[in-house]
């Protein structure tokens, strides 16, 4: 998924600046897609140059000006374009997987708990953050909207199994 798409998919649920986008983003999305603040005002660039967003100034008094964006014909039509299109088959990056993987060289049990320990930390926190988030699934967008959030649960569960599992290995 590209951050372009997923960028037109918040704007698609009502204009947004980019500030309100970074703001969505995280109370939203995070869980299966991070943006940063520069990243987001690139893409908005890009999105606008290529008429898939329109951008409406507006003056405020003692703050700079507000630039809100909106999906035009062009960009919904792309959005719809990229819904109906087969996902992609994308390849994991977990750092914390490389250490393990590595973690032997240094002969070192203790290392490998201490990595373990910390990881479960984090996942607890993780998983905390993510049953605290609040989706209603009255109609179908909530729903699904809710089933992702049920996504990340479910993968920091298996996680925290996992866990279980190495420390025993070890």
């Amino acid at each position: 998924m590209s951050l372009k798409h997923a960028i037109l998919g918040l704007i698609d649920l009502r204009p947004m600046s980019g500030y309100d986008l970074k703001k969505t983003f995280d109370a939203t999305a995070q869980h299966f897609w991070a943006a940063d603040r520069s990243q987001i005002y690139r893409t908005l660039g890009v999105l606008h140059a290529e008429g898939l967003v329109h951008e409406d100034v507006i003056s405020q008094r003692s703050r700079p000006d507000r630039h809100v964006y909106r999906l035009t014909e062009a960009g919904s039509a792309e959005l719809d374009s990229w819904l109906r299109s087969p996902p992609p088959i994308e390849s994991p990056r977990e750092a914390f997987l490389v250490r393990i993987f590595f973690a032997g060289r240094a002969g070192d049990t203790e290392l490998v708990r201490t990595l373990a320990r910390e990881r479960r930390a984090l996942i607890r926190q993780r998983l905390d953050a993510f049953r605290a988030i609040e989706a209603p699934a009255t109609t179908l967008a909530e729903r699904l909207r809710a089933m992702t959030v049920r996504n990340g649960i479910v993968h920091h569960e298996a996680e925290l199994r996992w866990l279980d599992e190495l420390e025993e290995a070890l």
